[in-house]
């Protein structure tokens, strides 16, 4: 990653090492940094994409403020990830077992874009609208 970004999602997962294998090979997801705990739950874990980042870990019993989205009883956050080629990347996503919501389409406002979910039905939305952003 060429710098920290500003802003990492973080999200819970019930199996978190299956979550991260997922993520890499579905979404196209890097490891940065996994630290594993007793029994092998992922105590927190860090996923590059591009220049950006999302944090990870294992549900814990002691933290009843987090949840995952079966225990919320559904999403309350989503995720968007800018790709340069939205129809091949959802063909990969589709391949490794990604559910997709949203086939891929042009959007009103711009660029092209698709919506999955993962298989703990985290949903992510993947699209080549690059937002503008002032400089700093």
């Amino acid at each position: 990653m060429s710098q920290t970004p500003t802003i990492i999602p973080c999200l819970r997962y019930r199996d978190a090492a299956a979550a991260i294998a997922f993520l890499k090979d579905a979404f196209g997801f890097a490891e940065h940094a996994v630290y594993a705990g007793e029994g092998g739950r992922i105590e927190h874990a860090e996923l590059s994409f591009g220049n950006g980042m999302v944090m990870l870990g294992s549900t814990k019993a002691d933290d009843p403020d987090w949840r995952t989205v079966a225990e919320a009883g559904g999403y309350t956050q989503t995720n968007y990830l800018v790709v340069n080629d939205v129809d091949a990347h959802c063909t990969r996503a589709r391949a490794a077992g990604a559910r997709i919501t949203q086939e891929p389409r042009d959007e009103s406002y711009g660029g092209r874009g698709y919506a999955a979910r993962d298989p703990e039905d985290h949903l992510w939305y993947f699209g080549s609208y690059r937002p503008h952003t002032p400089a700093e």
